[in-house]
C-alpha cells in the first residue's frame, strides 16, 4: 500500500499544471463555501447575541401568567431563596432581576411610546456592558433617580444629557404612574429598534414609579456557555414550578428561531448549487486526466500491472488531490475569516437602511465556529471521493489494445 501511495504521489507531479488546476478547483470550493457559511452563521450569532445580551438573556423566570399577558399586574416578588436555587447550578453565570413595562415618553409637545427597563445597574452592566455603549453622559449608579435613554428616542424627543424626560403610564393594579426624570446618559443600543424606544432606570426607582415595591417581571439567567442552556433549562423546569414559569430565549423569541431556520434552508440551496458547480469542475479535470493518460494506462497493463492495482493508484491520486485542495482551502480561509470576524463589512446606502428597518446593525458579520470549516471541507472531500469512483470504473473497463492505439 505504501508503494501505491508513492507511485500515486509521483504521478500527480508528473503533470504539475493538471494537478494544480484540479487542486485549485477544490481549494476555491472550500474557500467560497466556508466564506459564505461564515457570513451566514455570523449573522445568526449576531442576531442571537442582540436578543440574549441586550434583551432576554438565555433563560428567564416569570409569573406563569406574564408571558400571555405582559401586564405589570402579572409580576412577582423578588425572592432571594429562588435566586439561590437557580445559582446553585454550576453552569449559571449570573442571575439578575428586571421590571419591564411600557410608558409614554414625552418632552414639550413630542410624545413616543417607550419600553421601560428597571434594572440592577451593576449586575446588568456585567452582562450587557451597557456602560460601554454610553455615547454621551454616564451610566446609572445603584439607587440613581435618573434614567439612561436610547439615542434614537433622545433624537426624536429632542432631548440631551441633563434634560428632563417625562414618563406617563399605568402602575401596579391601575395606579396612575407619572414622573419626571433627569437624563444621565444616552446609549446606542445594538438593536436599532430598541434604540428608538428604550429607557433604563434603577430597579428601585422603577418600582417606585410603578407603585410596585419589590415586584419584578423577570429573573434573567445567563449561563457561561450558550451550549449549556438546554441542560440548565431542563433542570430549572423541574425545580421551579407554579406560580412561576421558566422560558428559554428561543421560546420567548420564536420568530428569531424561525427566521434563522428559514434563512439557513435558503443557504443550503445556494451551497448545493455551489457544490454541484464544484463537483462538475472536479469531474471535468479528472475525466481530462483519464483521457490524456489512456495510452499510459494501456502500457502499464500490457507490461503486467493488474487493473485492480491501477484502479487503486488512480483512487489514491484522487484522494491526494482532494486532500491537498481541502487542506489548502482551510489553511487560507481560516486567517481570512478570522480577520473578518474582527472587522465586519459595513453596509451603506439603501441596504444599510433596510437592515436597520429590520432591527439589525448595518454590517456583514462573520463566524469562525469549527462547523464553518469542517462541514464544508468534509462535504467537498466526500464529493471528491465520489468522483474518484470514475477513474476506478474507467481503469477496470480499460481495453488494452484500444488504449495502446489511442
Amino acid at each position: 500500500m505504501i508503494t501505491n501511495f508513492k507511485i500515486a504521489w509521483r504521478n500527480l507531479w508528473r503533470n504539475r499544471r493538471r494537478t494544480l488546476i484540479t487542486v485549485a478547483s477544490i481549494f476555491f470550493g472550500v474557500l467560497l463555501s466556508a466564506y459564505m457559511t461564515s457570513m451566514q452563521e455570523g449573522s445568526y450569532e449576531k442576531m442571537v447575541d442582540i436578543v440574549v445580551k441586550f434583551y432576554s438573556g438565555y433563560i428567564q423566570i416569570h409569573n406563569e401568567k406574564y408571558w400571555e399577558n405582559k401586564s405589570i399586574n402579572n409580576t412577582f416578588d423578588y425572592d432571594e431563596a429562588l435566586v439561590r436555587k437557580v445559582e446553585k447550578h454550576k453552569e449559571v453565570e449570573m442571575v439578575f432581576p428586571r421590571l419591564e413595562s411600557f410608558a409614554l415618553a414625552s418632552s414639550d409637545e413630542l410624545t413616543k411610546g417607550a419600553m421601560v427597563f428597571g434594572i440592577a445597574p451593576e449586575k446588568e452592566d456585567q452582562w450587557t456592558r451597557l456602560s460601554s455603549k454610553i455615547k454621551e453622559g454616564h451610566y446609572l449608579k445603584n439607587g440613581d433617580k435618573g434614567v439612561v435613554i436610547g439615542e434614537g428616542l433622545a433624537s426624536y424627543l429632542k432631548l440631551g444629557v441633563n434634560d428632563t424626560l417625562v414618563l406617563i403610564s399605568q402602575g401596579y393594579h391601575g395606579i396612575s404612574a407619572a414622573g419626571m426624570f433627569p437624563i444621565r446618559g444616552l446609549v446606542k443600543h445594538a438593536s436599532p429598534d430598541l434604540n428608538k424606544v428604550v429607557v433604563y432606570m434603577d430597579l428601585a426607582n422603577c418600582q417606585e414609579f410603578y407603585s410596585a415595591p419589590n415586584k419584578i417581571t423577570s429573573l434573567v439567567i445567563n449561563v457561561s456557555n450558550g451550549r449549556d442552556m438546554y441542560s440548565v433549562l431542563q433542570k430549572l423546569k423541574k425545580e421551579v414550578t407554579s406560580p412561576y414559569s421558566v422560558m428559554s430565549w428561543e421560546e420567548m423569541q420564536p420568530e428569531i428561531v424561525q427566521q434563522i431556520e428559514s434563512d439557513r434552508a435558503g443557504g443550503v440551496i445556494m451551497k448545493a448549487v455551489l457544490y454541484i458547480v464544484i463537483a462538475f469542475g472536479i469531474l471535468a479535470t479528472i475525466m481530462m486526466m483519464i483521457a490524456e493518460r489512456r495510452k499510459e494506462f494501456g502500457v502499464m497493463v500490457a507490461v503486467g500491472m493488474q487493473k485492480r492495482r491501477l484502479a487503486i493508484i488512480l483512487f489514491i491520486e484522487t484522494f491526494l488531490i482532494g486532500l491537498l485542495g481541502v487542506v489548502a482551502g482551510i489553511v487560507v480561509s481560516f486567517p481570512i475569516i478570522s480577520y473578518q470576524v474582527g472587522h465586519p463589512i459595513p453596509l451603506t446606502g439603501q441596504t444599510a437602511r433596510l437592515m436597520e428597518d429590520f432591527g439589525f446593525e448595518p454590517y456583514l458579520f462573520f463566524s469562525k465556529q469549527a462547523i464553518v470549516f469542517t462541514q464544508q471541507a468534509l462535504t467537498i472531500f466526500v464529493l471528491s471521493m465520489l468522483i474518484g469512483i470514475y477513474p476506478i470504473v474507467a481503469s477496470l473497463k480499460l481495453r488494452v489494445i484500444k488504449a495502446l492505439r489511442s
